[in-house]
């Protein structure tokens, strides 16, 4: 058996339950990136999407001559004491790993509620 529920994954990372957190009151997604794992709550993950959104409107690499790889974006995280180097590759792979686990999660749960009425 499985001791993992997949959500979602794409290039840069996935997301997933582990069985014995989704039956939790607040369930926690497992989501990992780049070596690190995060353990959050679907809150915690709307944060960082938008935490996501934000480092890509404020901080810009117009004028970097490797943008695309360079790793000059601080990523806040939704652990007020780490944040994240990454290049602009990377933040829009993470965010889309982010948006990508909200909506499957959401979607679940809509169609969990729908069946019970």
């Amino acid at each position: 058996m499985n001791p993992i529920d997949k959500i979602y994954s794409n290039q840069m990372g996935i997301s997933f339950f582990w069985k014995k957190e989704m039956y939790a009151s607040v369930p926690r997604v497992q989501l990992v990136f780049r070596d690190i794992g995060f353990l959050l709550t679907l809150n915690e993950l709307k944060d960082f999407s938008e935490l996501c959104r934000t480092t890509q409107e404020t901080q810009c690499c117009d004028d970097c001559i490797d943008a695309q790889h360079c790793r000059s974006l601080l990523l806040r995280t939704p652990s007020e004491k780490i944040d994240l180097a990454v290049n602009k590759t990377e933040l829009i792979q993470i965010h889309e790993l982010i948006n990508g686990t909200i909506f499957r999660i959401e979607l679940k749960n809509w169609i969990k509620n729908a069946s019970l009425n």
